[in-house]
């Protein structure tokens, strides 16, 4: 019994060890909050969006790692797959002209990307799930050469133990198994960052919770999964599926997916870095030589890089995360449930809108979050992953209405109600209202026309397959119209359903 047991490429005292660091990091946490280290408010916010590859067919293509070595900018990254890329906005003061500045930057960015992706016959496109990836696009030998999401998939695919099932009932049914994680790679996000104090970290958390549903309802952008329709947001279901370490078992007891919407209203950004420990094993138990409470003994701020590694393997769609900017900590709300896409006007006009109404929101003098059950705010996510524009919501009345809950439709929710909160919020963070105006115009639009990314999508599906194209034939077309119109930038709701190239006759 002396032999050094091994599970996967860490050993037993591998775990524990990180186990104590973890526990020494959440103390130091803890500390950090109680001696009011955190840095002062700056009203900054992030964006990263997650991008694919595609040629001039609308298939996709395996070549992240040539693409970043000609792009050769920090601002673009890999992703889980070879398929994927990442583009980091530099954080943006929230003020003034700061939604048409973001625009800029990101066509710009997007712009050159696809430039230099030309070089190899691929292109971007900015979508939630390209939809004509096919199962055997997402298998392990199509992961990014990349040792960190070699050894993720490996822990994942340990805890988990065999195959994992992905079983997603939406407008078609999807049932199929993979040995790996690689699927994820199929969900290309926005997310989307805000800085804020230790003292407000709560009421925003809350806010944004409580606002996905409506996030999800006017943005969905990802109504295909392997040839299949499915959710109007399809991200999340395959999110959830494709990183669950708990086999059938686990899940009957009841034990919590790594992917999490969550389960109660916070009262503190602590209690969710808490949960992470408590509930969800170390996937990758690598530990830094840092001892951050003789760190902070000696008046320094510690990395705590274990808590941090921990935190990014538990996927909230509101995760806090933990940072240090100019050797000062911070923390953020990390939104990350909106798909990428169609257009850059229609990603800023997103971020406006969730900007705009978490500001709102959190600052309500009865918070939504006091009137709302939390399993309703789950239950309107669900639907309105399920059903996007068309989706119904359940949310508080106005005291005039006698208070309690009441369903209502999530175009009407949205433009009587929450599009005048998120305007606002966006005055209270002194943005020019002439981006106001603008970008939340676009999202008022999408509600009059009843119209989104996936409803296009599916829309323009259909009217190939009725025009004659076979299945494969009428996704693949779709996607190169999207692309096409993503590029010319128009937001989604004026894009004319349909195809413009002809369709072969018999």
């Amino acid at each position: 019994m002396g032999e050094k047991v091994v599970a996967g490429r860490f050993d037993l005292s591998d775990r524990r060890r990180y186990r104590e660091k973890l526990r020494d990091c959440l103390t130091g946490l803890e500390r950090l909050l109680v001696e009011k280290r955190f840095d002062r408010p700056k009203n900054l916010m992030g964006v990263e969006i997650e991008l694919n590859l595609a040629g001039a067919d609308g298939m996709p293509r395996m070549l992240n790692g040539q693409v970043l070595e000609r792009i050769a900018s920090r601002d673009f990254q890999t992703e889980l797959a070879m398929f994927n890329l990442e583009v980091n906005i530099a954080p943006h003061r929230l003020d003034g002209r700061v939604f048409d500045r973001l625009a800029e930057e990101l066509r710009t960015s997007l712009a050159y990307a696809d430039r230099k992706a030309g070089e190899v016959a691929a292109g971007i496109v900015m979508t939630g799930i390209l939809p004509t990836l096919e199962r055997d696009d997402l298998v392990s030998a199509n992961l990014s050469e990349v040792d960190r999401y070699t050894l993720l998939n490996d822990q994942i695919v340990a805890a988990r133990g065999e195959d994992f099932l992905l079983d997603i009932e939406g407008v078609e049914h999807l049932v199929c198994t993979s040995k790996s994680i690689v699927p994820e790679a199929a969900c290309t996000s926005v997310q989307l960052h805000l800085q804020v104090t230790p003292a407000r970290f709560a009421d925003v958390w809350n806010a944004a919770q409580a606002a996905v549903a409506a996030q999800i309802a006017v943005g969905a952008n990802s109504p295909f999964l392997f040839g299949r329709e499915l959710w109007r947001e399809s991200r999340p279901p395959l999110f959830l599926q494709a990183t669950d370490t708990r086999p059938p078992e686990l899940q009957a007891q009841g034990v919590r997916p790594r992917t999490w919407f969550g389960e109660r209203w916070i009262s503190s950004a602590y209690e969710l870095f808490e949960e992470n420990l408590r509930f969800f094993p170390a996937l990758l138990p690598i530990c830094d030589e840092e001892d951050p409470l003789a760190v902070l003994d000696a008046g320094g701020v510690p990395r705590l890089a274990e808590l941090v590694l921990h935190n990014g393997t538990v996927y909230r769609w509101n995760r806090p995360v933990y940072g240090i900017a100019d050797g000062v900590p911070h923390l953020r709300v990390e939104n990350r449930v909106l798909p990428a896409g169609p257009t850059v006007t229609d990603v800023v006009a997103n971020a406006a809108f969730y900007y705009g109404l978490v500001r709102a929101l959190a600052e309500e003098s009865r918070p939504v979050w006091t009137r709302l059950p939390f399993a309703t705010a789950e239950a309107n996510f669900d639907a309105a992953c399920r059903h996007g524009i068309d989706a119904r919501l359940v949310w508080p009345r106005r005291a005039r209405y006698g208070g309690g809950t009441a369903e209502v439709d999530a175009v009407t929710l949205v433009r009587d109600e929450l599009l005048p909160l998120a305007e606002a919020g966006l005055d209270a963070w002194g943005v020019e209202p002439a981006d106001r105006d603008f970008y939340l115009g676009v999202i008022e639009e999408r509600c009059r026309r009843r119209v989104n990314g996936a409803s296009w999508q599916a829309a323009t599906f259909h009217r190939a397959l009725e025009q004659g194209l076979p299945r494969d034939a009428a996704l693949a077309a779709m996607t190169r119209r999207y692309a096409q119109l993503m590029n010319e930038g128009d937001p989604v709701h004026t894009w004319p359903v349909g195809l413009l190239e002809p369709v072969p006759a018999g």
